[in-house]
């Protein structure tokens, strides 16, 4: 079949080429790529050369320009998380970046450091846990997407027929995508969190799944990508899929978040919590009507759960977002706000159920995909909860996971695990596992967004709000500080690398990585460097270092942009 990717491969390494060598059963077919030309081409094994130089790997993630010239990006290693329908799924735990040049005497001392820079970038992003793979499955498309395909969709190869949004190797396989001839070599690789697990209910056997699929459109690190793009792509927006597969019958319940879909910016200051800010010169409305066009057109009805302070520098947003779907006067999209902090404080957290019983008409009437075990569809999801909160992670997870809940609590009477009276809450065991998973979800998508695990975890793996659940908030709430100061602008640049919104040429240009620090830094240095010697002008050196030290944090903090760890490669947006 064409939608499959070969299985088994392995590596030979020339002086002039690598040999690509499918090993599944019966396959002749080799990829060649040339070192010095980089032309890549099908041949036989009859034309490979002998080579001790061969080692088994796990597929090809893709190739990149560095300023070195080509790298083949290769997985080295998988872990294996499960099955779906009978197709093996892998996580992707190892890499290699390999050079096509065999050297790199040719580069000057500036372009060697550049290369190591971009180099260190790429291991960035392939060392972000959460890259899985499947090589005769689409991992990319929902269960009711795949089930609503044509016979043409089912011919074409899984790189070709892929959701384009998730495919985080889609920049690195552009020069296979040229070549249909190679695609069963390109295996498309999602980002974000898959979790696999046999469940047992009344003595009944299923299977329980949990997909998010992160989005490669407007990717990035928590307070450099905030909003919208001018294509209507949101920053951080997840889909997640909640599937159950028993006794041949299958059930998926799917919900999206993203960041609030209009033009605003929260960039790094220095400050604990810097104030977000809403473009002033750009038109809104055209963005979010473009974002909520394509979701309609992806998913049908949406109901926005926005849940966001109502007070605060949150409150601006908040009431533009609410303004702004009410000007699109679209009978397709609902806006519910929800100030969670407000109902749950004082650790109240039961109230959560106040929004989960407001939508639960809507979710209803929405309801899920469900296949009976004979194969005939018996409903369909008309629409999605597309829910978000500043960051789109610790509240939007809690929310979303009670959601899905109810949704299977419906799924599994229907498909005769659960009794008419019986809750899910009650089984146990079943809960247990649930609720780790979808806790483990939110570290997932944190760890990738915001550089630490998510928030509010105790109260989804546990149902209760903790003690030392707000210590641990407390900790990763300083760990993000420190990230998202001073270590997010290298993973920003590392993530618009590895996705192709920056390219680097082989040219002796210098890069943006060359960028000088000016005045501010100087006054820092100069007042942090001035040395003392002798305890006779102690009063004199003290009162120096006080007004040096006031001096140096004023400029600090009234520069606070400045000192931050800003990305370099790709011009981010000026929202104010």
């Amino acid at each position: 079949s064409p939608a499959l990717t070969y299985h088994i491969v392995k590596i030979k390494k020339f002086p002039e080429k690598f040999y690509i060598e499918a090993c599944d059963d019966g396959a002749d077919a080799v990829l060649a790529i040339d070192r010095v030309s980089n032309e890549m081409t099908l041949t036989g094994k009859k034309d490979v050369p002998p080579s001790a130089n061969t080692r088994p790997i796990c597929g090809i993630m893709g190739s990149v320009r560095l300023v070195a010239g080509m790298y083949l990006i290769v997985i080295t290693k998988k872990r294996n998380v499960g099955s779906l329908l009978g197709h093996a799924v892998w996580k992707a735990v190892d890499f290699d970046v390999i050079s096509y040049k065999k050297t790199v005497l040719h580069l000057t001392e500036d372009q060697t450091q550049d290369n190591k820079t971009f180099l260190s970038m790429i291991n960035n992003v392939l060392t972000t846990d959460g890259f899985y793979f499947c090589t005769d499955y689409d991992l990319t498309h929902t269960l009711q997407r795949l089930a609503n395909v044509s016979h043409d969709f089912q011919e074409m190869s899984l790189l070709e027929r892929a959701d384009q949004r998730f495919v985080w190797n889609g920049s690195l396989l552009r020069e296979f995508l040229a070549q249909p001839e190679l695609h069963k070599f390109a295996i498309p690789v999602v980002h974000g969190f898959i979790v696999m697990k046999p469940c047992r209910i009344n003595g009944k056997i299923f299977e329980w799944i949990l997909i998010s699929r992160r989005s490669c459109f407007r990717a990035g690190v928590r307070y450099y990508v905030r909003g919208i793009d001018s294509e209507g792509h949101a920053a951080n927006f997840v889909e997640t899929e909640q599937i159950v597969l028993y006794n041949g019958g299958r059930a998926s319940f799917v919900q999206t978040r993203g960041s609030m879909p209009f033009f605003w910016s929260q960039r790094p200051n220095l400050k604990y919590k810097p104030k977000p800010l809403i473009s002033k010169n750009t038109n809104h409305m055209d963005g979010i009507q473009r974002h909520f066009d394509s979701q309609v057109l992806i998913y049908g009805k949406q109901t926005i759960l926005n849940l966001v302070n109502q007070k605060g520098s949150e409150k601006p947003l908040e009431q533009a977002f609410a303004k702004m779907v009410s000007g699109m006067e679209n009978g397709m999209i609902k806006y519910v706000a929800f100030d969670f902090h407000k109902e749950c404080s004082r650790m109240r957290w039961d109230r959560l159920n106040i929004l989960v019983d407001n939508v639960a008409e809507t979710q209803d009437e929405y309801s899920c995909f469900l296949v009976d075990t004979e194969g005939k569809v018996l409903s369909q999801q008309k629409g999605t909860f597309r829910s978000n909160c500043m960051d789109c992670l610790d509240r939007t997870n809690v929310i979303q996971s009670m959601l899905a809940r109810r949704s299977i609590q419906s799924q599994l009477q229907r498909m005769g695990v659960l009794h008419v009276a019986q809750r899910i809450e009650e089984q146990a065991d079943f809960e247990k596992i649930y609720k780790n998973a979808w806790a483990d979800n939110a570290n997932a998508c944190a760890k990738q967004y915001a550089g630490t695990g998510a928030l509010k975890t105790d109260f989804t793996r546990t149902g209760k709000r903790t003690q030392m659940g707000l210590v641990m908030d407390g900790v990763n709430s300083a760990i993000r500080y420190y990230k998202n100061n001073f270590s997010d602008g290298f993973r920003q640049d590392s993530i618009d690398l590895f996705l192709g919104n920056y390219a680097v040429y082989e040219t002796d240009g210098s890069t943006p990585l060359r960028i000088q620090k000016d005045w501010k830094f100087l006054t820092v240095m100069v007042s942090l460097s001035f040395p003392g010697d002798t305890w006779t002008e102690t009063l004199a050196y003290v009162l120096f270092w006080g007004t040096a030290a006031a001096v140096t944090a004023a400029v600090i903090v009234f520069n606070g942009r400045d000192f931050v760890d800003a990305p370099k490669l790709v011009q981010k947006e000026k929202m104010d």
